[in-house]
């Protein structure tokens, strides 16, 4: 089983990258829970998901020690870090974060400036799928290939194909191939 929390503020596609892993795995035949949580404020409150994907049984869709956590913000960083278990990956989009901020030294750390690389490719609602493509490269969990694909499923399913999707997904996994 892996275990997931996507973390950030409204606003900036969190539940959306979470839907789009859980779409993954259940496209694969697995059992899958995805469980948002979000303020009253939407934009600009704190919004984040657990994310379980597993062969087997899920007894809950809370995430107590999740392998992953995937931050678009420091207030994310803060409040997630000490929950990732030890070996854990913390994917920090360094765009929002103090770039001197010490991390856990028994985790991962993949630092991708995300909104940076979606305003650059002019596709600034695509910092998550930027993150998604880091997840996919830095996790062995994942495929890249396959992450890719199944970011164009999930638009292509609510009829919104974006091209640039696919930039921002690539550039995600070659940040994070520079750190691994």
């Amino acid at each position: 089983m892996i275990e997931i929390i996507c973390s950030g503020f409204g606003g900036q596609g969190i539940l959306v990258a979470g839907m789009i892993i859980a779409d993954a795995g259940m496209e694969q035949g697995k059992q899958v829970s995805w469980y948002p949580s979000y303020g009253f404020e939407m934009r600009g409150g704190e919004a984040n998901c657990d994310i379980k994907i597993s062969d087997g049984d899920l007894p809950s869709p809370y995430c107590l020690a999740p392998d992953i956590v995937f931050t678009l913000n420091e207030a994310a960083v803060n409040k997630y870090e000490s929950r990732l278990k030890k070996g854990g990956i913390l994917l920090v989009n360094s765009s929002m974060v103090d770039e001197n901020r010490e991390y856990r030294d028994d985790i991962k750390v993949i630092k991708v400036p995300a909104t940076d690389i979606a305003n650059e490719l002019g596709n600034p609602r695509g910092t998550n799928i930027v993150m998604i493509g880091a997840l996919a490269c830095a996790s062995d969990d994942y495929d890249e290939a396959y992450m890719r694909g199944a970011v164009d499923h999930y638009f292509a399913k609510k009829g919104k194909v974006n091209a640039k999707n696919a930039l921002c997904f690539d550039r995600g996994a070659q940040e994070a191939r520079k750190q691994l």
